[in-house]
């Protein structure tokens, strides 16, 4: 087996705007720093941190990851015309607009943004995963996009069923494990897959056919 690969974790600078204290608004687009954009319902600032809410939860992350919010905008409502009351009738009120999707890709850019890993590692993980399924379970238990185990869920503090959590968590671990091997990407991906145990018994990526082939799998998604 080769040299394991190494990834330095990003690290970004200061605060690059200011925003108003205790803001919220609903229906918006929240453009990242890096370009993305999130379509959520609401926001909150909390000091230097930003929730970004949707149907399902909430994601946090540093308010200097945000670039700026953008309100949505109601449609325009043409003028009324004076009806005969002899023919006036009711109109029924419109639907409420439908909550605008957050896809599992928008969900893995911000998490890799809120905890410095590279876009295309998150992106990477999940395809080998879950391959973008939200709903996919292992025949071994784990759960999700980012196919958490219970006792990693429980660890973490997370509902492994919702989406956000899920990516939330799994972005949040994968970070660890990396800090834990000093940016040893093959070291980090291996305890993903196999345990920290697994990787401490045998100081190293374990010789495990399944581990093995998904490093590989993983390292070479990652670096096309």
């Amino acid at each position: 087996m080769r040299q394991n690969s190494c990834i330095a974790l990003m690290r970004l600078p200061g605060l690059l705007l200011l925003l108003t204290a205790g803001a919220a608004f609903a229906g918006e687009s929240v453009v990242l720093t890096t370009g993305a954009r999130l379509h959520v319902e609401r926001h909150e600032i909390d000091g230097d941190r930003i929730r970004l809410y949707d149907s399902s939860g909430y994601i946090e992350m540093d308010a200097v990851k945000v670039r700026s919010f953008e309100v949505d905008e109601p449609a325009p409502v043409a003028p009324a015309t004076a009806v005969p009351a002899a023919t006036a009738q009711a109109t029924p009120a419109p639907a409420p607009a439908a909550p605008a999707v957050i896809t599992p890709e928008q969900l893995a850019d911000a998490a890799a943004d809120k905890y410095g890993l590279p876009r295309k590692l998150v992106h990477s993980v999940i395809k080998a995963e879950s391959a973008f399924q939200p709903k996919a379970v292992s025949p071994k238990g784990a759960v999700g996009l980012m196919q958490l185990m219970p006792g990693t869920s429980a660890m973490l503090g997370v509902d492994a069923n919702d989406p956000v959590q899920n990516v939330d968590a799994g972005a949040r671990y994968l970070r660890d494990l990396l800090l834990k091997y000093d940016g040893k990407l093959w070291h980090a991906l291996a305890a993903y897959n196999a345990g920290p145990g697994a990787v401490e018994k045998y100081n190293g990526v374990p010789p495990y056919s399944e581990t093995i082939n998904y490093i590989r799998r993983i390292d070479a998604d990652f670096k096309k």
